[in-house]
């Protein structure tokens, strides 16, 4: 018998960070000394106060299941979190706890697209987006910038854009895999096209809040727009923030009634979050902030290590990265001058002949570019760059 899968199994293409990463931890594996710059995840280890949270509520019992939404608790610190943060006020009715920001953004998408609507992603963007929106049917609207523009859309581009069947825009400041952040000019332009839409629905991705330098200070739409409260989904997570990828929890605030519909969705996937993560995340969000600001120094000082050093490459064209931990230069030059047939064929090249791995931009929709994550250890980042322009000469 020939297995039949739905027309969704058959749409969607698996993670390409993922399927890279595991590529290159199997060279590993393999005795090759691989430097591995695909996985976007901190290197640093969970801090203690978190996880001797999550062991006190396994010693306190509290293992059973919660709330679909999360735990009261948590979702008060959320509240306060955005309150101290963002200046952003929330019930408690307005904020879902779920497996993940990628959950947050699925149950997001879920509840609210229909076949044929239309979804505006700026590229680059976040290699989930586009396969999450096709998952519902909706149509993914790409929006191309280049490096010139600093990878940020124009509100000329926003406005043309949108059209009768738009439904959602998606956001993601600061940017994987740009590290670009919107100034509060640049959203509040970006405001003013999307105050004559009023049909069109908001998604802020802001996985990466914390993780800005100290010249670029983070501010989101609805902190520069309060007017678009009612049609914005702020999705996050303590997942980049606090070292806490495995730890599986994000979260989303908005509108209640949509929030309502996410939990629906949610109910039938895989209901609550892991309890003991989210006493865990709880700990995180109300503890002490040193650890977020030290591995924040740390990031710094590596991007401003590894950047200098790939300027030393010849006719590849980079920005300083205003925060997250990735750089995204763009080799378009580099695969014309050395006969490559794109980035894809560049990035191959790289782990096989410097046994470097890292990113094609292709996966997030910029041709010619690549994703190097500097989270990993300095050592690492000056040997990355020593191979690359050896490879490149």
């Amino acid at each position: 018998m020939s297995l039949q899968l739905s027309q969704a199994a058959q749409t969607v293409s698996p993670s390409f960070t993922f399927a890279l990463n595991a590529k290159a931890n199997a060279l590993k594996a393999e005795g090759k000394d691989i430097i591995n710059l695909t996985i976007g995840e901190p290197d640093f280890d969970t801090p203690p106060h978190i996880k001797a949270a999550a062991i006190k509520a396994i010693q306190d019992g509290k293992t059973k299941y919660t709330a679909i939404d999360g735990i009261s608790s948590l979702k008060e610190a959320i509240i306060e979190k955005f309150e101290r943060d963002n200046r952003l006020s929330y019930q408690k009715n307005q904020i879902l706890v779920s497996c993940g920001g990628k959950q947050a953004i699925y149950n997001y998408c879920r509840a609210i697209l229909n076949p044929g609507d239309e979804v505006i992603i700026p590229a680059p963007y976040w290699v989930s987006y586009p396969e999450i929106v096709k998952l519902t049917g909706a149509i993914p609207v790409i929006i191309p910038t280049s490096i010139e523009q600093h990878y940020k859309m124009t509100p000329e581009q926003l406005a043309t854009a949108i059209s009768s069947k738009t439904k959602l825009i998606i956001i993601n400041s600061p940017s994987n895999p740009s590290g670009m952040i919107y100034t509060t000019e640049e959203l509040k332009k970006l405001a003013e096209i999307l105050l004559s839409h009023p049909d069109v629905l908001i998604m802020l991705d802001d996985m990466y809040e914390s993780i800005v330098w100290n010249h670029t200070p983070f501010n989101n739409m609805l902190m520069v727009c309060p007017e678009l409260t009612d049609r914005t989904i702020i999705t996050h997570g303590v997942s980049k923030t606090y070292a806490m990828t495995g730890w599986r929890i994000g979260y989303a605030a908005g509108p209640a009634s949509i929030i309502q519909a996410m939990t629906n969705m949610q109910s039938q996937s895989t209901a609550n979050p892991c309890s003991i993560s989210q006493h865990a995340a709880e700990a995180a969000l109300r503890g002490d902030q040193t650890c977020v600001r030290e591995m924040v120094a740390a990031f710094k000082e590596r991007h401003d290590i590894l950047i200098p050093l790939l300027k030393t490459i010849p006719e590849i064209s980079i920005m300083p990265s205003d925060g997250t931990f990735y750089t995204f230069p763009d080799f378009s030059s580099v695969i014309a001058s050395h006969g490559f047939k794109n980035d894809l064929d560049l990035a191959s090249f790289l782990l096989e002949k410097a046994e470097v791995a890292i990113i094609p931009g292709s996966a997030f929709g910029v041709k010619g570019a690549l994703r190097l994550s500097f989270a990993t250890h300095q050592k690492n980042l000056i040997n990355a760059a020593d191979r690359l322009c050896e490879a490149l000469r």
